[in-house]
Order: structure tokens, then C-alpha cells, then sequence
């Protein structure tokens, strides 16, 4: 199966994330455009926009970033409990029937601010069983028509998405990415998902969930595709070797200085995925040959908690090494995100290439 590379579009009303230059026009139209038209200049297939409450909608950056570019695809990240799963269904279709076949959906099922915009499914068990059915009924009413869905959570009758996905080779709708570490979560992305999305963990980890999960989709009876598998990590290139490992302690010797920033989403640092890669510095500060793992000791979080950090070469030795494991999605970040997304796509990506 081909690798595809994809970038990560911040989403944030708060500038300077993650390092990125603090400016007043960080979020606005033209600047989140260059970096699209920049993603499409340099090789990349599209980028992952995020989400949470506080942050600008992401089907509204979607839409705003295919409109002004021609080949650049979003991964667009969305809550269960935002949307009910008919309405989200029509309107990502409408998009996709826009833009050419251009959408792909990462579903995000981890506990944000619950009572800002009146979630009520705090309790795992109940949230991830909401998710199944999510992904269930989007995909059936992407695929089917005339659907009837009498699930825990979700009910729909004789309910037909117009416009109609337009099933284009072997794509039959846009491509449902998850992630989720739990055994709760792991079930569902064995049953359900196309892509289950990893973080930054050491080789070895991936292995075992990418066999886990295998196992798991068997055992469950998976009635789609195999299972895909991706990985979303922060990626230092620069260089040199020592260029990159400099420029990567002189950052988190800053987010040190810097550290007591309160999260954006305080919920993140008890989620078990978030957990796993925190526990990773406990085992040393530089894991398999370049894994650094000291930024989550510090404030990093999410894809942020781990860096891959090297020459291109160095980088690129690492996500071969992924990919040997199974992992055919990569999604790829640094700051500043433009220049970042210059340098990687033309240093990083040519060693990448098929």
C-alpha cells in the first residue's frame, strides 16, 4: 500500500502554539491558506485541522481551505458529541461533493469541556459505545439509502444523505481515521475505523498494538477493509544531526522556563493514550535511535509529547521503520508550521518517496 503524508493545520484562536511565531493574523483565511497552498506545493496530500471546544470549527476551516486550493485534502476532526451522526453525514457529503472527493474524517471521542456545549456522556464505557455507533450509522449513511438505525444512542428512519457519495475507485466514502488507546476504545477502532491513528510511542509499542488490533478485528468479526494504520508525531529535521539535536534541547530548555501554562484540554492528561507517553520518559530521555522523549515532561501533549528528532536522513531511517511495522499514514508536524512545511517537503519527503 502507497505512504501518504499529510501535515497538521494548528486550528487554535490562542497564538504561539507549540512555538509557533505569536502573531495577529495566525488564524485568519489568508494565513492557514498559505500553509495549505504550501502543503500542495511541497508534496504533502492534505492536513489534519484540530478540534475542541474553544477552537474554530473544523468543518468551517475545511471548507473555507478546499475552496482556495485544488489538490489539498483536510482531515477533519470531529466529536461524536458535537454532532449528531445525520447531520455531520449531509454536511461532510455536501463538502466531499464540493471539492472533488477531497474529505477525510478523523473521529476524536476523548472527554473535552462537557458542559460547554451540553455533552453528557462522561463515562467511557458509554462514550466509546456512542462512538461505535457514530461511525456505524455516518458510514451506512454514506453508503446505503433509505437507512433505518435503531442503536443506544443514535435513531434515524428512512433517512438517505443527498448529495450521494460518489464512490470513486476503490474510495466509497471519505476515510474514517480514529484513535484511542483504552481497550474500550481499541474495539471500536478494530470494528469500525479504516484508519486507527497512533502517537509517538517506541517501536516496539506500535508493534504490539498494530498486532493487537489485528487480532481484535478478527475476533470481532470486521466486516470492512483491514484495518490501516497511521501515525501522528512531531518530526525536528534539520541538517544536520547536531543542528537538530541542539535546536530540539534549546526548545525544551524554553518550554521549561515556560512551563504552568494551563492545558487547553485538561481531560487529555488522563486519557490512556496521553498516559502511555508520558510514562515513556521514566524509561529514558532518547528511546530507539532518535524517539526524544524529555517535551512531555514539560508540557508537551498529544503528538507534541514525543519528537522524532534528526537529520532527514536520521528522520526518514525512523519512519521507514514505522512503515515496516504496517503504518501507511503519517501525519507530520513542527513549528513554525510554514516553514516547516517548506523544509520537510522538500528535505524530508523526496527520501520518503515510493
Amino acid at each position: 500500500m502507497s505512504l501518504e503524508f499529510l501535515w497538521y493545520i494548528p486550528n487554535q484562536v490562542t497564538p504561539g502554539h507549540r512555538g509557533e511565531p505569536v502573531t495577529v493574523d495566525h488564524n485568519s483565511l489568508d494565513t492557514l491558506t498559505a500553509q495549505a497552498e504550501a502543503l500542495e506545493e511541497h508534496g504533502w496530500k492534505g492536513a489534519l485541522i484540530g478540534t475542541g471546544w474553544g477552537r474554530p470549527d473544523t468543518l468551517t476551516v475545511a471548507t473555507a481551505l478546499a475552496a482556495r486550493t485544488s489538490t489539498f485534502e483536510p482531515l477533519v476532526a470531529v466529536r461524536p458529541g458535537y454532532w449528531t451522526p445525520a447531520h455531520f453525514a449531509s454536511a461532510a457529503a455536501s463538502l466531499d461533493h464540493l471539492f472533488g472527493g477531497r474529505v477525510r474524517v478523523n473521529i476524536v471521542s476523548g472527554k473535552d469541556n462537557l458542559g460547554a456545549y451540553g455533552e453528557r456522556e462522561s463515562d467511557q464505557a458509554a462514550r466509546y459505545t456512542r462512538t461505535k455507533e457514530f461511525l456505524q450509522l455516518v458510514r451506512k449513511l454514506w453508503t446505503e439509502e433509505n437507512v433505518t438505525y435503531r442503536g443506544e444512542h443514535f435513531q434515524v428512519t428512512d433517512s438517505t444523505v443527498l448529495p450521494r457519495i460518489a464512490a470513486r475507485g476503490d474510495r466509497l466514502h471519505p476515510k474514517l481515521y480514529f484513535g484511542g488507546a483504552s481497550d474500550a476504545a481499541e474495539r471500536v477502532a478494530a470494528a469500525e475505523a479504516d484508519v486507527q491513528l497512533f502517537w509517538g510511542e517506541p517501536l516496539e509499542g506500535v508493534r504490539e498494538r498494530i498486532e493487537r488490533l489485528r487480532a481484535l478485528s478478527e475476533e470481532l468479526g470486521r466486516e470492512h477493509a483491514p484495518l490501516e494504520f497511521g501515525l501522528r508525531i512531531t518530526t525536528l529535521v534539520r541538517d544536520t544531526t547536531e543542528q537538530a539535536w541542539a535546536e530540539a534541547e534549546a526548545k525544551v530548555a524554553e518550554m521549561a522556563k515556560n512551563q504552568g501554562a494551563p492545558a487547553q484540554n485538561p481531560h487529555r492528561q488522563t486519557a490512556v493514550g496521553q498516559q502511555r507517553l508520558l510514562d515513556l520518559a521514566t524509561r529514558g530521555e532518547v528511546l530507539d535511535d532518535n524517539l526524544y522523549t524529555a517535551p512531555g515532561k514539560f508540557g508537551g501533549g498529544g503528538a507534541g509529547t514525543t519528537w522524532l528528532v534528526g537529520s532527514p536522513e536520521d528522520v526518514a531511517k525512523s519512519l521507514r521503520k514505522y512503515q515496516d511495522l504496517g503504518i501507511t499514514h503519517f501525519v507530520l508536524s513542527d513549528t513554525p508550521y510554514l516553514r516547516e512545511i517548506e523544509r520537510q517537503g522538500t528535505q524530508l519527503l523526496p527520501l520518503l518517496g515510493e
